[in-house]
């Protein structure tokens, strides 16, 4: 089938490869003619996947409406805070029963709204026709075609499964789920803790410090998503600990790469400056924080991030406060805890097949 992805960066060139590979025909769109004239030319994206060879079936185009003629699918993978301005450009050339699906980790600035919140406000789209895919996906190691697998996530479960399926081919293997919020606020929350992770590498501090971090920021992550919809269990897998692992562990993460320069005294805006793309960590920050305020959702490691960004915490001070926010010792898993919310989810499952049990035929009190 035609599909097209709106962004001609390394992750919306791979992302197209996959596609492609697949065995779909690929149009992308680039912001920029001399880019989209390049994919064309020379079957390179020279400027942001280079040496890595793309399919004949896959070209590109600075023409947005050109793009999506006839797609029955369309990718998304522009920055997020320039996602509804692109959204205004494309509404007026969607077409019915198009499915629209985001490949982007962000939260919008100014509202804390997920992508697919932006998606359904822009464009004139059906929402189950809305989807979201996620997962441990760095785009250089899947453009070189290494195996790895990602969840594809819609409320609407045959949307999810068309998607997988026109995604999916002999390196990159795609599961689904209907938890859209669950899947996008773990692309989204992992970033975070993949910019602290960064800082204390670039400090100088080992393994320990790290795990640590990114076991608390898991637990950090689960508190906040599941107060805001998501199932606890999404973020056990391919969206949240999945993409978490390879975020924090891999120099190839931008996040983490921005985490280390701060780590290693670089500001806020030399950070910027010395990225080519963007670090979606670093402009999540600010409004993760708002929405976690707002259902009294603690999260320590991601309050230290904020005040390394805004230059009020040295780096080197930030791992001894970084994965508590009391003195006092915590229970690691506490199910009294009120920000546990998502944890009881063992215990409730056990307890509601042992109540089956007991209310079942034949059995007795006592069985």
């Amino acid at each position: 089938m035609k599909v097209a992805v709106l962004g001609a960066g390394s992750w919306g060139t791979t992302f197209a490869k996959v596609l492609a590979d697949a065995g779909n025909n690929v149009t992308v769109w680039a912001r920029r003619e001399d880019l989209a004239n390049d994919i064309n030319n020379t079957h390179r994206n020279s400027d942001y996947l280079r040496g890595i060879p793309l399919p004949t079936n896959l070209s590109a185009t600075s023409d947005m409406a050109e793009a999506v003629r006839g797609a029955k699918q369309i990718y998304l993978c522009v920055p997020s805070q320039t996602l509804r301005e692109n959204l205004v450009t494309l509404a007026p050339h969607m077409q019915e029963g198009q499915i629209v699906i985001s490949l982007m980790k962000g939260v919008e600035k100014k509202t804390g709204l997920r992508m697919t919140e932006v998606i359904a406000e822009e464009l004139p789209i059906d929402p189950d026709l809305i989807a979201v895919a996620s997962g441990p996906n760095l785009a250089l190691e899947i453009a070189k075609e290494q195996p790895t697998a990602a969840v594809i996530s819609s409320a609407n479960l045959e949307t999810a499964q068309t998607v997988a399926l026109t995604a999916s081919n002999a390196y990159f293997s795609c599961f689904v789920n209907t938890d859209v919020p669950g899947t996008e606020f773990g692309g989204v929350l992992k970033n975070l803790i993949a910019v602290a992770v960064g800082i204390v590498d670039g400090v100088g501090y080992g393994h320990n410090t790290k795990a640590s971090i990114i076991t608390r920021g898991l637990a950090e992550m689960t508190d906040f998503a599941v107060a805001y919809g998501a199932q606890p269990e999404t973020l056990s897998g391919l969206a949240g600990l999945g993409d978490l692992i390879a975020t924090c562990e891999s120099p190839l993460s931008r996040n983490n790469t921005a985490g280390r320069l701060l780590g290693q005294g670089y500001t806020l805006h030399e950070v910027t400056k010395q990225m080519k793309q963007t670090a979606e960590g670093l402009s999540s920050v600010a409004p993760i924080l708002t929405l976690a305020r707002a259902r009294d959702v603690t999260m320590p490691i991601v309050e230290q991030v904020s005040q390394v960004l805004a230059g009020t915490l040295d780096p080197r001070d930030i791992a001894p406060a970084l994965t508590t926010d009391s003195e006092l010792p915590q229970g690691e898993r506490s199910l009294d805890d009120s920000q546990n919310r998502g944890r009881g989810v063992v215990w409730g499952s056990l307890k509601r097949a042992f109540d089956q049990l007991r209310n079942s035929p034949g059995s007795t009190p006592g069985d």
